[in-house]
């Protein structure tokens, strides 16, 4: 494979250049690494796109709310990214792809690339394959990157560190939606949206988010006809928040390095003995972490 030239396919933004990129370093190819190390020699510091995550419990519809800020920003001239991070199935190994079947823009529009992704079982969130992908869309020139995911689990909360701006999407009829900032949802959110703001009980899940959110601005859409998209889409424009993408994406590389490198004898025996309360977790650790000096 001739990396350099794939880096220059990168650059100019084609489609299949892009995809092949993500394919390498979501399937951790020993490509990836020198891959990504060329694209950091070539873009340095450049930072340019918008990156926006949504996420939200499953059923909000966000993979339509999605598909319509993909094509609010074509018609702003922004070429578009949508990455969409799925939960990997225990069992299987294969993604819940399900929703993505309901994108068009892509299909539609070639300057919307789509990428579905999977978490692999990774523990704390996203994959690292994620933040890699992230790097590899600015660095293919994508102006405005959409991320979502599905709002069931740790992702969010990478998602939100991953970002500019945090998106958190609600709707009426899925049970107590107060219950969702338990889960950190209302916390990380610099917007958040109740979509299908059509259905019975909309208004009352607006009041209530807003007044669980400190001042946070509170949306209401229905993706399925656009309405009040284009509000949202302006107040995600001019939003910014704090990316952290660097210092997530070293902590996943940090997390997986140690991982990598305490022998399967090591790590079996430590389970063995906190499954038997010989030992703390902390104290494993400990352990685990000095076995690595010798």
């Amino acid at each position: 494979m001739d990396l350099q030239d794939l880096v220059e396919r990168l650059r100019k933004g084609e489609p299949r250049a892009i995809a092949r990129a993500l394919t390498l370093v979501e399937n951790d190819q020993p490509e990836a690494r020198e891959l990504l190390s060329r694209v950091f020699r070539v873009f340095g510091g450049e930072r340019s796109a918008k990156i926006v995550g949504l996420t939200g419990p499953p059923g909000v519809g966000k993979s339509t709310l999605v598909d319509v800020l993909a094509k609010l920003a074509r018609e702003h001239d922004l070429d578009v990214a949508v990455l969409a991070v799925d939960p990997t199935s225990p069992f299987t190994g294969g993604a819940l792809l399900g929703d993505r079947a309901r994108m068009d823009s892509g299909a539609a529009d070639p300057k919307i690339f789509i990428r579905s992704m999977a978490t692999r079982g990774h523990v704390g969130g996203l994959s690292a394959a994620v933040f890699e992908a992230l790097v590899l869309l600015e660095a293919a020139g994508k102006d405005f990157i959409l991320v979502e995911t599905v709002g069931a689990g740790q992702d969010e909360v990478e998602v939100a560190a991953a970002v500019d701006v945090t998106v958190v999407v609600l709707a009426p009829g899925l049970g107590d939606q107060i219950q969702a900032s338990k889960a950190g949802l209302m916390e990380i959110a610099d917007i958040l949206v109740v979509n299908k703001a059509d259905r019975d009980g909309a208004d009352l899940v607006a009041e209530e988010t807003h007044a669980h959110t400190d001042g946070k601005p509170v949306f209401k859409t229905v993706a399925l006809d656009a309405t009040g998209v284009d509000k949202l889409f302006t107040e995600i424009e001019r939003t910014h928040g704090e990316r952290r993408l660097m210092e997530s994406w070293l902590l996943n590389c940090l997390h997986r390095a140690v991982r990598e490198k305490i022998p399967a004898d090591a790590w079996t025996a430590a389970l063995e003995r906190l499954n038997r309360r010989q030992t703390t977790p902390y104290q494993a650790a400990a352990a685990l972490l000095e076995s690595l000096k010798s």
